[in-house]
C-alpha cells in the first residue's frame, strides 16, 4: 500500500510540477508601436490601440513557452487622422478584408541573460511567414492588487513589402522595413 501511495504523490507531484500557467496581456501596461522612415529624411511613428494575447507557460520564465498574440489593424494610431485612413485602405492593411495581425510562436530558446530568441508566424493579410524575434524578459513580479505579473519586451524589423503591402514599392517615400516595438506585461490567469 505504500507503494501505491508513493507513486501517486509522485506522479501527483509531476503534474503539478510540469503544469501549464496561463498570462494574459494587460492592455493597460502595454504597447504595439513601430516607427518607419519616409522620405528618407525623417520617421513616422504609430501605434495599434487594440490588441491582445497570452503566453503559456511552465513557470515563471519563458523557457518553451507558447504565445500567441493579434492586433486590430483598424486600431492604427499615428495621430493623423487622413494618414490613418490611407494606412486602413488596399494600399497597405486593406482592413476590411483583413481586420488582424497574428503570431503564433513555434520555439522559445533562451540566449543570453534574459533573452530569449522567439520563433514563430507572423500573418499580415494574406501572407503568414516566419520570423525569428528577440525577446527580452522581464520578470515576473506582483501588481497593486497582490497578482503577479509578467514583463518583456521585443524589437524587431518587418520588411512590408514580405507581406504585400505594396504602396511605394521603392521604399522612396515610405520605407521597406518598419521597426516594430511591443512591450507586454501580462496577467497569471
Amino acid at each position: 500500500m505504500k507503494k501505491v501511495f508513493l507513486t501517486f504523490v509522485l506522479a501527483l507531484f509531476s503534474m503539478v510540477s510540469f503544469a501549464q500557467t496561463a498570462w494574459k496581456v494587460d492592455p493597460m501596461h502595454s504597447s504595439v508601436n513601430f516607427n518607419i522612415k519616409h522620405m528618407g529624411i525623417s520617421f513616422v511613428q504609430g501605434r495599434f490601440d487594440k490588441f491582445d494575447g497570452k503566453v503559456i507557460a511552465a513557470a515563471d520564465h519563458l523557457n518553451n513557452a507558447e504565445f500567441s498574440f493579434f492586433v486590430e489593424v483598424n486600431s492604427i494610431n499615428t495621430g493623423v487622422e487622413m494618414r490613418d485612413k490611407h494606412l486602413k485602405s488596399a494600399d497597405f492593411f486593406d482592413t476590411e478584408k483583413f481586420p488582424r495581425m497574428t503570431f503564433e510562436s513555434g520555439s522559445v530558446t533562451k540566449d543570453k541573460n534574459n533573452t530569449y530568441l522567439l520563433k514563430g508566424k507572423l500573418t499580415i493579410k494574406d501572407v503568414t511567414r516566419e520570423i525569428t524575434v528577440p525577446v527580452t524578459f522581464g520578470g515576473v513580479s506582483k501588481n497593486q492588487q497582490g497578482k503577479e505579473v509578467m514583463g518583456f519586451q521585443a524589437t524587431f524589423k518587418v520588411n512590408r513589402l514580405d507581406y504585400n503591402i505594396k504602396y511605394d514599392p521603392t521604399g522612396a517615400g515610405v520605407a521597406k522595413d518598419v521597426d516594430v516595438n511591443l512591450y507586454f506585461e501580462l496577467i497569471k490567469q
